[in-house]
């Protein structure tokens, strides 16, 4: 899947968690990505990040973020 549309998707997520406050956006649409989506799905998202994360609104931004693995 392209990252376009990946980001097309998750902004879409967020739309819909940012109409149920500020406060449950971030957590609400990480964990929408952790249930629902591919693992393959959520590792090119958090690429997409890393190369710059272009079109990402900043809540959905801050939950890719949410999603990288612990630091070892």
């Amino acid at each position: 899947m392209s990252p376009e549309r990946l980001v097309h998707m998750a902004n879409q997520i967020g739309t819909f968690f940012r109409s149920q406050g500020a406060d449950k956006a971030v957590p609400g649409i990480a964990e929408h990505l952790k249930k629902f989506w591919d693992p393959r799905m959520r590792k090119a998202i958090v690429a997409h990040l890393d190369a710059g994360g272009e079109g990402l609104a900043p809540d959905v931004r801050a939950a890719v973020e949410a999603l990288r693995p612990p630091a070892e």
